[in-house]
């Protein structure tokens, strides 16, 4: 995994026109984007202007010298004034693009995650999505706004510094010529290695957040198992990890930063030393340079050699980009599922697996279902049972199409499932897990996500049937309460029937219960049973269920073993049989009796 993220990280012509592809985010806002890149060129030569009329100022030693120094001073003020206008459009300009490019980029970037298929979720963690989304986006925005304008202005400077040295002095610009190769080659070598290190840093940052995320999603078995230190070593391993890459790429810039100023300050000392001797050769009447010209090239020289520099620590930023666009664009390419907004006719019910296969795509080689065939007609009321790994989950889990099936046909009224529009496919069934998660919302925001449209007087009504409406008119704020993050400010039984509540609301086709009760007490349970005997009435209802108190009020039992249907039928039919599953379950009290 690692060899082929470095792979598809590599620094390369084709990953460069992965990059530049983000720029069709810029296309709506073009025009600004190009007058911004007109204001960026006008600063970059208004201050190879400047030192070249300073230069100018020095040489005048005529008659008329009040004259040329005040027509000069006030170009020179022009020029600053140009400068100055420029560089806030400039800025002005680029940050109002870059930011709404980025916002649409976050926009979709988070829409196409919603759309990606379960499949992508189970081979990714949390803590590395959230890492493409916020750390690798904002690098994407750091190089939009600061990092390209600064490397396009760097070539700009270098270029015109060129010119203008050529112009002043074609002998001394040798000197030029002959120390920009060796910064090249010092520019590529530690912009690798930087880059390679940078890669490394952003891997292991990620790294970093995933364990954050995961330890705080899981802050109560961490404190139930007592974990609290392995937990802070096993964060404080991978930060130290971060340190020692840190601090490595800290040595490879210091190294890179006092190799270019040995070769600088030499350059510059040359330079001087060529120039003086030049200047002598002026004053005795040889061909030579005047010390205005002298004052221009070095400090036009210095003025190249610090753009120089700058564009080595730019294209190394660059090259980080790259890495963080292709981690952005790698979402942006995924296949998403053809969610739409089709409504399709309310279903009857009928639901029929015909040798099912399935297998998931992250566990090649263990299958998980095998060849499961059976028929659910309107109204049944089916619990599913079987010891831990039978495939009870797998099997919902194919029902909504989160996974589609290796071989073998669901069928929905007589009809393939996938050849119903997803959304409205989805639309007419509902889920009551056994581990709740809500969002951070209110209560009623929680509710109605079973009907974005529905009114206050449906949610209240749909939280009276769930049992819910006593605890929640408790509250100060009621509905409006914040339930906190995933739910946390709820008990787990209040949670239950608002997830309950939420289910009523969707008013299914056919719904799915996960041991919906498993997390209430006695009381409860039997209010929100009665709840849910009224739920299931004239709905198809699949019940993962481990309790015989769940199962009671079920007309068939389908139970599972290693991905397999070893019996279907009635609880009493089940019973009946001294050798069977069921039976063998109930005595080993898997079912309460």
């Amino acid at each position: 995994m690692e060899e082929q993220e470095k792979k598809s990280r590599k620094i390369s012509k084709e990953s460069i026109q992965k990059a530049i592809g983000l720029y069709r985010y810029i296309a709506p806002y073009k025009y600004r984007f190009i007058i911004g890149m007109l204001f960026l060129v006008v600063s970059s030569l208004s201050t190879l202007a400047i030192f070249n009329f300073m230069g100018d100022m020095i040489d005048i030693q005529e008659s008329n010298f009040s004259e040329k120094i005040k027509d000069i001073t006030l170009i020179m003020v022009a020029v600053l004034l140009i400068q100055g206008v420029s560089s806030y459009f400039r800025v002005v300009l680029f940050g109002y693009v870059t930011e709404k490019a980025i916002a649409q980029i976050r926009k979709d970037v988070y829409k196409r995650l919603i759309k990606l298929p379960m499949r992508y979720f189970s081979e990714k963690r949390v803590g590395e999505l959230n890492s493409r989304i916020s750390e690798d986006i904002s690098t994407v925005k750091e190089t939009l706004t600061s990092i390209l304008a600064e490397f396009i202005r760097e070539i700009i400077i270098i270029i015109g510094s060129i010119i203008l040295l050529a112009l002043t002095s074609p002998r001394l610009v040798i000197f030029i010529l002959a120390i920009l190769p060796v910064m090249i080659v010092f520019a590529l070598y530690f912009g690798r290695m930087v880059r390679k290190l940078s890669k490394a840093a952003q891997k292991a940052v990620s790294e970093g957040n995933t364990i954050v995320e995961e330890t705080l999603q899981g802050i109560a078995t961490v404190k139930a198992y007592t974990v609290e230190f392995f937990e802070i070593t096993r964060y404080n391993s991978k930060t130290e990890e971060i340190v020692n890459i840190g601090l490595k790429n800290v040595r490879y810039r210091a190294v890179f930063a006092s190799s270019v100023a040995v070769i600088l300050f030499g350059a510059i000392i040359a330079i001087i030393w060529y120039g003086a001797y030049l200047v002598g050769q002026k004053e005795m009447g040889q061909p030579g340079i005047t010390s205005g010209e002298l004052f221009k090239f070095f400090f036009l020289s210095v003025i190249m050699a610090a753009s120089a520099g700058g564009l080595a620590n730019s294209w190394s930023a660059i090259q980080k980009a790259l890495g963080a666009t292709e981690n952005v664009l790698g979402i942006l390419e995924e296949t998403e599922e053809p969610l739409d907004t089709e409504s399709i006719p309310r279903f009857t019910g009928e639901v029929e697996f015909s040798g099912v296969c399935f297998t998931y795509p992250n566990r090649e080689g263990k299958q998980i279902l095998h060849s499961l065939s059976f028929k659910a007609m309107p109204g049944d009321r089916i619990a599913i049972v079987g010891p831990s790994g039978a495939g009870k989950t797998t099997l919902t889990n194919l029902l909504l199409r989160f996974y589609s099936p290796d071989q073998g046909r669901i069928l929905i009224d007589n009809k393939p499932a996938d050849a119903y529009p997803l959304s409205g496919y989805r639309q007419h069934f509902a889920v009551v897990p056994q581990d709740i998660i809500l969002f951070g919302g209110t209560i009623a925001e929680n509710i109605r996500q079973g009907n974005p449209e529905a009114t206050d007087e449906e949610v209240t009504e749909a939280a009276k049937r769930a049992f819910a409406h006593e605890f929640i008119s408790q509250f100060p704020q009621g509905y409006e309460t914040l339930v906190g993050e995933r739910g946390t400010k709820l008990s787990g039984g209040q949670r239950q029937r608002v997830a309950i509540a939420r289910a009523i609301l969707r008013n299914p086709a056919i719904l799915i219960l996960d041991e919906a009760t498993s997390s209430l007490d006695s009381e409860s349970e039997r209010m929100v049973q009665d709840a849910l005997d009224e739920l299931m009435k004239n709905r198809t209802s699949f019940v993962i269920a481990h309790r015989f108190a769940t199962i009671k009020n079920c007309n068939k039992i389908l139970v599972m073993d290693k991905g397999e249907i070893k019996e279907f039928g009635t609880h009493e039919e089940l019973m009946s049989n001294p050798d069977g599953l069921y039976r063998h379950l109930a005595a080993l009290q898997f079912l309460e009796s």
